[in-house]
């Protein structure tokens, strides 16, 4: 009987270590490009990643003239033309919403930061991310990827979208956002209002400086020229010439009469005289209405010119005050508004991260990666020179 008894050894064990080792070896970098990746995606989404929610609002900007009805009155189609549907100030809320001015004013009432920040998320996905500093550049690039605003041309609304990592921070968010988009498009109301109403004003004033200065220059004249009304003052004076020549034609009948009846007569003497009188009136009156230097014909061109200028500054005068009066008029109503379609939401479920699609993802990219590193290093192998 053998008293050292053998036990009968496994001899496969060795082989199948060499045969795992090869395995894994034939196989490295299959694993190193996508099991990896893919693992540990795996264990990101779904052990680690932290629920995202999701706040979306709705509103369109619209104006009052939509509501005007459509006439053929050239005014009312130049009233009618351009962006009365509010599509030019919508995009300068989607733009607001996405600057720095939002995020600077949504931190007076929000503490955006810490909402960002919260224990609730995981720390590839808080605030500040890995490789980011505090500081409120880096805010506003986290910022932009939490933060959404666009426009949905299919159904004509402008949409704002909040991620947060609570319900509640993302319905805060998204309140506050429409509550400033709906204060920014009052204040460009505001600002367009002021400046029709300035405008106006500062028309009126002008045209009330002109006709001021018109009415100053016309009573200059007129006291320069000793001229009130130069058109009724040659009136005036062309009467007294005419009564003036007929009398003198008159006397000069008469004259001839005595001097052909009775030549010898005292009394032609005096009248040839009275007739010399009133012909150098005649002249004199005749000197103030065509006179070079001093008569009325010469000055009525400069009065004309003076008497056109007021009428022209009066009547600018009435339209600016006119034009101003409707400037404030059209100030007393709003020009556009914003109008709430869909009121942010408070999430019942997340909706990001989209956990199973990503692993895909990675899945799809690391085997992409993989082939084609793979493809490359077969085209090297098969162009090097063989020894």
């Amino acid at each position: 009987m053998n008293a050292n008894p053998t036990f009968p050894v496994d001899t496969d064990m060795p082989t199948q270590h060499s045969a795992l080792s090869q395995w894994l070896k034939k196989r490295r970098w299959f694993l190193i490009f996508v099991a990896l990746p893919t693992l540990l995606a795996m264990l990101y989404y779904g052990l680690i990643a932290s629920d995202i929610y999701v706040s979306e609002s709705r509103f369109v900007i619209k104006s009052p003239d939509q509501k005007r009805g459509q006439t053929s009155t050239l005014a009312n189609l130049v009233q009618t033309t351009g962006l009365s549907g509010g599509q030019e100030q919508t995009n300068e809320v989607l733009t607001y919403v996405r600057s720095r001015d939002a995020l600077k004013a949504l931190e007076k009432n929000v503490d955006v930061k810490d909402k960002f920040a919260t224990s609730q998320a995981d720390m590839l996905s808080r605030f500040p991310l890995p490789f980011s500093d505090n500081s409120f550049e880096s805010l506003f690039k986290y910022y932009g990827k939490r933060v959404d605003a666009l426009m949905d041309t299919e159904a004509g609304t402008a949409v704002i979208k909040v991620e947060a990592f609570t319900p509640q921070d993302a319905y805060i968010i998204n309140r506050q956002l429409l509550d400033l988009s709906e204060a920014l498009v009052n204040r460009l109301n505001e600002r367009a209002r002021t400046k029709g109403i300035v405008e106006a004003q500062r028309q009126v004033d002008l045209a009330t400086q002109r006709a001021r200065n018109s009415r100053i220059s016309l009573a200059q004249y007129r006291n320069a020229k000793s001229l009130i009304d130069p058109e009724k003052q040659a009136v005036g004076v062309l009467e007294i010439s005419n009564s003036m020549i007929g009398e003198r034609a008159a006397l000069q009948a008469q004259l001839d009469i005595m001097q052909r009846l009775t030549p010898n007569n005292p009394s032609i003497p005096a009248m040839r005289d009275r007739i010399k009188a009133i012909s150098v009136q005649i002249s004199s009156q005749d000197s103030r209405i065509v006179g070079t230097g001093s008569g009325i014909a010469s000055q009525l061109g400069g009065y004309e010119n003076l008497l056109v200028e007021q009428e022209f500054a009066t009547e600018s005068l009435t339209s600016a005050n006119a034009a101003l009066v409707q400037a404030r008029a059209e100030a007393q109503r709003q020009q556009f508004y914003l109008e709430r379609v869909v009121d942010p939401n408070t999430p019942d479920t997340p909706l990001l991260p989209k956990r199973f699609i990503n692993i895909l993802i990675v899945f799809a990219a690391s085997l992409c990666l993989y082939f084609i590193v793979w493809m490359f290093a077969i085209g090297i192998l098969e162009h090097a020179p063989e020894d």
